[in-house]
This record gives C-alpha cells, sequence and structure tokens, in this order.
C-alpha cells in the first residue's frame, strides 16, 4: 500500500474548513469521491455550514463544494447503483438527493428531498435494483466473459408493473423509525415510516443489507456493547398507491467481547457496525471500542438443527427423518487487542465468501475484494481479511514520524492531547484497487492496494489480475481509474494486446456491445507509456470514425419501405467489400442511387464531420511512405496502415460523401489542389483501395507496394495536406502517478501539478501557446483563445463548447449522442474558459 496523492485546502489565517463529525465520505463507481466538511464563519465561529465536495479523482483539484443546506451535521453519504446520484442525509431527520446539472460532474443540484423532523438518521441506502454481478476469479483464464462474470438471481426491493425496479431510498432513525421514499415514475415520491420493533429504543448504529428474494435487513445497537445487536427483517410494498412497510423480528446476537470474563468491561462502547456486503445479510462485522483501543468480530447467520428428545423421535416418523432446523449467530473469529479504529472501509467488489472461493483466491494470489480497510487513531491503516481477520497489509501514515517523543514544543502546539493525524472516513474503490481516507484536518488521502497486497508476483499474474478488472470493468460499465493506478509503463504493450485477444474471443453479439468500449480502454493504457503514445491517438480517432460512419449510414433511407434483407448501410457495406475497383465511380454505379437522396440542410451541416474524413484520409496516405521507412518510430496513423475493417469504413464513407456530393455540391470536403482539374476524391480513392487490399480481413496481409508509395509521395505535391489535431491534451493526475513519491496537490488550484512529472511531454500532446483550440467533438476550430463556455472529458481530456452553435437537427442529433458522455464514455467537467 503506497500513498498516491494527497489533495489539501488552501492555508488561510483563519482555517475556515474544518472537517466535519461525522466526516462521511462515499466512492461512486464512476469514480466520483464526495466527502463532507463544515464551513465556518470568518465572522461569527458558531456560524456553521455542511458542505459536501465532489471531485473525480482523475482530476481532484477540481472539486465542486455544494452548501448543502442541511441545518444539522451531515450523517450520511450514498452514491446510487449508476454513480450519477448521490444522497445526503442529516441530524435533522432531512434527506436531500442530489444529481448533475447538465450532465457535468462539477455542477451539481439539489431534485429531491424527504424528512422525519427532528429525528437524526443513522443509516442510509437506496433500494437495491436487482442487478448482481458474480465475479469467478477461478475462472479468470477462461475465455469467456460469460464464464468470469456471471449474472446473479436478486429480485429488487420493490418493483413496478412489469418487474421494472422501482427507485427509492430507505433510512433509520435514532429513535427506531425505519422511513422510506419511493420515486414515482413521473417524479413524486412516495414516503412511509415504520417503527422497527414494538417497543422502540435508541438506535445509535444501524447498517442495512438486501436479500436476494426483495427483503431488506437491518442490524441495529443503542451503542452500549453489553446490550444486544438486534436484526430485523422490512419489506416494503405498494397497496393502493400507498407504501407500506412491514418489519419482523430475526435473531439477534451479543458481542463476544461482553461475555467474556477477561475482557468484560474492557470495551463498553460499539463504534462500528457493518454488513460485509450490500448483499450479504448474513455475515456482519462488529467493532467495540474504549478510549485507546478497540476489538473487532465477524459474525455469520447459520442454520443449526435442534436437538429433540428421543421420545419424540419414535412417535413422529416425520420429526425423526428431517430435524427441525433454527437460526443462530455463530462467531466467526475476533482480532486482538487493537489500536483504536478510526474508521472502517468494506470492499465492494462482488466476489463470494464461501471457502473454496477464499481457497482460489490463495492459490491465484487475487486479493481485491478479499481484504477489509481498518483505519486507527495512530493515524496508520491495516487491511484484513474479511473472513479471518488476520493482517494482510499495513500503511503507516506520516503522524506516526511527524512527532518524535522529545519534542515538547509539538505537544504544547496541539491544544488537546488529542490524537494526532488520522483518517476518519475510509472508502475503498469498486475494484478494491485504490483506498479514498479523509483525515481530521479534512485532507484527501488516495492510497493504492496492490492486487497481491505486498505477495511478489510475476509479470504474468499481475497483468493477468489487472487484466481480469479492466474486463469487469468493461463489463459492468464503471469506470477503469483505480486499475489504471497499478500499471506501469512497461505493462502497457502487454495489456493491450492480451485484451484484444481476449475481445476477439467473445461472440459476435458481445464484441459488438463492447466494441467502443474496448476502444476507449485501449486509449488510456497507452497514454500511460510514451512509447505508446502515438497508438493512443490512433484509438481517439476510430472512436470518432465509428460515431461518424454510424451517424452518416443513419441518414440513408432504404427506397422501397418493405426491403426485407439489409439496410442501406449494411448493402454499401457489402457492395464495397466486393467491388475492389480502384475508380470511385465504377463502384458508385452499382449502389441504387434513390437511397442517397437527402435534403440539402442535413447534408449541409454536417460538412464539418465529412470534412474530417476527407482531410484524415489525405493525412493518412501522405504519411504512408513515412510509416513505411521509420519502422522505429510509431507515428500517429501507424494502426490504421493494417487496420483493413477502419479503411473499409473510411472507403465506404468516401463513396457516400461523393454520391451527395453529386446532389448538393456544398457538402463536399474541399481541399486545396495545385492544378484546377485535379479530382481530389477520386485520386484520395483510388490510392486508399489500394492500401485497403493490402490488409484485408480475409486476404493474408503484404506490404505496401512501390508504386503505391511513390504515388503517395507526390500527394503533398498535389494537395496541401492538412495539419491533424491528434489527441486532446490530458491535464490529470494519473499520468503523473507513475513515479513512488505522492503528489501534494491543493483543492481549487490546477497550477501545482506543472513541473511533477520529470518526462518530456511528447510532441503529440504538447500545443504551442498560438495554437488553434480544437473541438474535438464538432470537428471544428474555436480560434487561439475562445470565448465560448466549454467543457472537457475527465477521461480523455477531449473538449468541446457547452452549449450549441447550431440550430440543424441533423447536427443537435450528433450532440445529443454526446450530452451525457464523452466518446470514450467519461463524464463531462466544465472549463472555465481561460484554461480550455
Amino acid at each position: 500500500m503506497e500513498l498516491a496523492y494527497v489533495c489539501e485546502w488552501e492555508k488561510r489565517p483563519k482555517s475556515t474548513h474544518c472537517p466535519s463529525i461525522p466526516l462521511v465520505c462515499s466512492w461512486s463507481c464512476r469514480n466520483l469521491v464526495a466527502f463532507t466538511t463544515d464551513l465556518k464563519n470568518e465572522d461569527d465561529d458558531k456560524d456553521v455550514s455542511h458542505m459536501i465536495h465532489i471531485i473525480d479523482t482523475e482530476h481532484p483539484w477540481d472539486v465542486f463544494s455544494i452548501n448543502s443546506g442541511h441545518s444539522e451535521v451531515i450523517s450520511c453519504l450514498e452514491w446510487d447503483q449508476s454513480g450519477s446520484r448521490l444522497l445526503s442525509a442529516d441530524g435533522d431527520g432531512h434527506i436531500r438527493c442530489w444529481s448533475m446539472s447538465d450532465h457535468l460532474v462539477n455542477s451539481w443540484e439539489n431534485v429531491l428531498s424527504s424528512a422525519v423532523d427532528g429525528d437524526p438518521i443513522v443509516a442510509l441506502s437506496w433500494l437495491h435494483n436487482g442487478v448482481k454481478l458474480a465475479l469467478h476469479v477461478e475462472m479468470s483464464g477462461s475465455t469467456n466473459f460469460g464464464e468470469k462474470f456471471s449474472r446473479v438471481k436478486f429480485s429488487p426491493s420493490l418493483t413496478l408493473f412489469g418487474g421494472k425496479p422501482m427507485e427509492g431510498w430507505l433510512a433509520v432513525t435514532v429513535s427506531g423509525l425505519v422511513t422510506v421514499s419511493l420515486l414515482k415514475p413521473g417524479g413524486a415520491l412516495l414516503t412511509a415510516s415504520e417503527s422497527l420493533c414494538r417497543l422502540r429504543g435508541r438506535v445509535a448504529l444501524a447498517d442495512i443489507a438486501f436479500t436476494s428474494g426483495g427483503n431488506i435487513v437491518v442490524a441495529a445497537t443503542d451503542g452500549s456493547s453489553s446490550s444486544p445487536v438486534q436484526f430485523y427483517k422490512v419489506s416494503v410494498n405498494v397497496v393502493s398507491e400507498k407504501c407500506r412497510i412491514d418489519t419482523e423480528l430475526l435473531p439477534s446476537l451479543f458481542l463476544r467481547c461482553t461475555t467474556d470474563p477477561m475482557r468484560r468491561d474492557k470495551y463498553p462502547a460499539v463504534t462500528h457496525l457493518k454488513f460485509l456486503t450490500r448483499e450479504n445479510s448474513e455475515q456482519v462485522l462488529l467493532c467495540a471500542s474504549n478510549q485507546s483501543g478497540s476489538i473487532m468480530e465477524s459474525w455469520t447467520l447459520r442454520k443449526e438443527g435442534l436437538p429433540v428428545n428421543n421420545i419424540f423421535q419414535h412417535r413422529s416418523p416425520v420429526v425423526g427423518e428431517k430435524q427441525p432446523t433454527i437460526l443462530k449467530w455463530r462467531i466467526l473469529t475476533t482480532t486482538g487487542d487493537l489500536e483504536r479504529v478510526s474508521a472502517v472501509a468494506l470492499p465492494k467488489l462482488p466476489m463470494s465468501i464461501s471457502n473454496t472461493d477464499l481457497k482460489v483466491a490463495s492459490d491465484t494470489k487475487f486479493c481485491p475484494g478479499l481484504g477489509l480497510a481498518l483505519a486507527f487513531h495512530d493515524g496508520s491503516i491495516q487491511i484484513l481479511h474479511r473472513l479471518s481477520l488476520h493482517t494482510m497489509g499495513v500503511f503507516y501514515g506520516g503522524a506516526s514520524s511527524a512527532q518524535r517523543p522529545g519534542d515538547e514544543a509539538a505537544i504544547k502546539r496541539q491544544r488537546t492531547p488529542g490524537p494526532g493525524l488520522h483518517l476518519k472516513a475510509l472508502q475503498f474503490s469498486w475494484t478494491s484497487l485504490a483506498l479514498a481516507g479523509v483525515d481530521n484536518h479534512g485532507k484527501l488521502h488516495m492510497l493504492r492496494v496492490s492486487p497481491s497486497m505486498g505477495q511478489v508476483l510475476d509479470m504474468n499474474t499481475t497483468l493477468r489480475h489487472l487484466l481480469f478488472l479492466l474486463e469487469y470493468c468493461m463489463v459492468t460499465g464503471y469506470d477503469w481509474w483505480d486499475v489504471l493506478l497499478h500499471v506501469q509503463p512497461s505493462m502497457v504493450h502487454n495489456l493491450v494486446e492480451k485484451l484484444h485477444e481476449e475481445y476477439m474471443r467473445q461472440n459476435q453479439a458481445l464484441q459488438q456491445v463492447l466494441a467502443t468500449r474496448i476502444v476507449a480502454v485501449k486509449a488510456s493504457l497507452c497514454k500511460l507509456s510514451t512509447a505508446t503514445a502515438a497508438r493512443a491517438c490512433d484509438y481517439h480517432a476510430k472512436l470518432l470514425l465509428i460515431a461518424i460512419s454510424s451517424t452518416l449510414k443513419s441518414l440513408l433511407r432504404p427506397h422501397v419501405l418493405n426491403t426485407p434483407d439489409k439496410s442501406p448501410g449494411d448493402r454499401l457495406t457489402e457492395i464495397c467489400a466486393k467491388n475492389t475497383d480502384p475508380d470511385i465511380d465504377k463502384v458508385m454505379i452499382n449502389l441504387k442511387t434513390e437511397e442517397f437522396v437527402l435534403d440539402g440542410p442535413p447534408l449541409q451541416s454536417l460538412q464539418q464531420l465529412i470534412q474530417w474524413v476527407g482531410d484524415f484520409v489525405l493525412y493518412l496516405l501522405a504519411n504512408l511512405p513515412n510509416q513505411v521507412s521509420q519502422g522505429a518510430i510509431v507515428r500517429p496513423g501507424f494502426g490504421f496502415m493494417r487496420d483493413g475493417a477502419s479503411l473499409a469504413m473510411l472507403r465506404e464513407m468516401l463513396v457516400m460523401i461523393r454520391i451527395w456530393g453529386l446532389l448538393k455540391p456544398g457538402c463536399l470536403p474541399t481541399f486545396t489542389a495545385m492544378s484546377d482539374n485535379q479530382d481530389s476524391m477520386q485520386l484520395l480513392f483510388r490510392l486508399l483501395t489500394k492500401l485497403w487490399l493490402c490488409s484485408r480481413d480475409d486476404a493474408p496481409p503484404q506490404e505496401p507496394d512501390e508504386s503505391l508509395i511513390d504515388e503517395c509521395c507526390l500527394l503533398p505535391s498535389q494537395l496541401l495536406v492538412p495539419g491533424m489535431d491528434w489527441l486532446p491534451v490530458n491535464d490529470g493526475v494519473i499520468t503523473k502517478l507513475q513515479g513512488k513519491l505522492p503528489l501534494r496537490l491543493q483543492f481549487g488550484k490546477a497550477s501545482s501539478l506543472q513541473g511533477a512529472a520529470g518526462a518530456v511531454p511528447l510532441d503529440v500532446f504538447t500545443r504551442s501557446p498560438g495554437a488553434q483550440r480544437m473541438d474535438n467533438l464538432r470537428c471544428i476550430h474555436m480560434g487561439v483563445s475562445p470565448t465560448e463556455e466549454s467543457k472537457a472529458c475527465t477521461r480523455c481530456g477531449c473538449v468541446t463548447m457547452l452549449r450549441s452553435p447550431n440550430k440543424t437537427n441533423a447536427m443537435k442529433q450528433w450532440e445529443q449522442r454526446w450530452i451525457k458522455n464523452c466518446l470514450c464514455g467519461g463524464l463531462w467537467r466544465r472549463i472555465p474558459p481561460a484554461f480550455s
């Protein structure tokens, strides 16, 4: 375990951001982290605003702080399954739901709220949506994704008509109430509350878990270790437009440390109560503490047979065959006396925890998802095995070394003799490869957790673990930033190759679903190493190419409506693949041109995308001689020389554009030719076809022949070759984290990163100050210092204007496709005009 970066608040004469107590933190599957602090008013120290801060882990300094409007301290933060909405609950019984405004990660608004007035909330959760995957580590060598990640049968907490899961949330209050708010499809909220049991008592700590049958289990304790930990089954129904909650008591347990005569009064308070996972209500983790120490216990719910007296065994034959069973809590393990625990984090990877799986995990040395993390008051963090509770990894924070025993001044400076720097909140990422903690000064710490937990692994095993988790992110749609934390530049090439091999083994339908996602994963991997950076350019260009191709093909309408066989786009592909003629007009003759008749305005408005395709083909061909001669240096565009599918796609688009150009010359790409009678499209198509014939999928690959290379050498003297703006500038933190030293960052200051990277950036990535800024999605130039507000992708750095300058439907459809996510699937964040 090692520190990747620390992000702290700006130091002011009056430090205004102080950590809230309790401090809460939550990490979403899109790698957004939310945490709380209290903001003191400068004039009046009593006046405190309760803030929620949201960051994306790639740009931690770009924090969005919400003045939550909660009147009391915030006690819970909870992300939903999709990672796009956040719940916050406070000590006054108010719950608010936040979601992104304009789909920007640095702009949030409160959309819904519910309240149980004056009743502090101790536990909060979204209702389960019935989606549960299981990871099978033992199958990590298998070729089929369906065997590695299987869908588990799991019922949603509540369903609408037709089995669609109903959205909503559930909370437990201090006075023993359970309250449910349901989101009706129209957007209205249905709320209801019910007491957990007839005798309502104080609930100091609670946790919520779900069963596969669609019920909810609540664990609750009054905070004293001598009283029992109670469990309740809660089921929610909607009956005639009203919400109904039924609760029933389950078996309860007493902590082992209070029944043990040696330790009876040693740990008076229960400080943490957690189910091992949201979907596992049969295993629970408890922590009891005193002022200086803690002890952890892990319990499991088992079915046990009831012994029956012999007298009855003969009388009733039924009983003899089938022994009656009863549910009982049994203690699994307990730790020895530990330092006092300040925070607990549980893994979110859906590993099953039967003994066979644990054996497999120890055989394969695959540790993510096996360990839970504990933060202690002395600033250290330990990772314990989630079943046996033995220590798997230790991290000593900076606090233990900072204060030496002889340093009297340091002791005087701390007004209270209280604990030093320690983490008050701790959260695992969704692949359990990273830990985020917020300390008692409000700083955010990001830690890498090695997938082997410090065991020394050979390169292949490490690669296989990372590959397995990358595939998991691809299948689930989660963000894979935390996997990239562990990728060293030397691993990139192998990872990309292996990922491609695995992908090619899947069935056709799954390949189609994951087609763009795998290109995005490869692009983000290639950026991590200077050797493969040029390939990242190719992958970005490919994403744009796939998108433009599908958009242009979607404009084709079949001539007669009842064409049984194929869509015009598929027919175009087929004809272009069969007809290897290098003359564009001869290929056109075979097409039914009625299908290409379109109105002028949509074509005219897509001209900038068409222009990009034209420029791209010209750039590729003009650079072909360089790519062939210089074997050593891989330049942008190299990936396309052998990529038959992409070249075929470009060829089809040139044919489409040519036909549209006959109908509406205004939509043709413009080339600056040296002679007046030069037919540029025809020339490019001829050369492109020759190149495509060298790398077709069904034929063995050949080297481009001499005559083709000679003609390509002549291209720059016939047409003006445009410069391509290949790659969006990447300003995130991930490429700077490859050294062992942690980065020191400051919230609100992006400039603190310069100079951190020792490596010289490539000429592909650098931009001269006077260069034109590109709108990477609309393929237009925005000028040297754009005045428009822009947004950038959190993952690839792709920049585009926030507000659309276009009025036509065709272009609006194009923009609408990218309103939530970038081409690569990353989220958008707003960037100020000055930095963009």
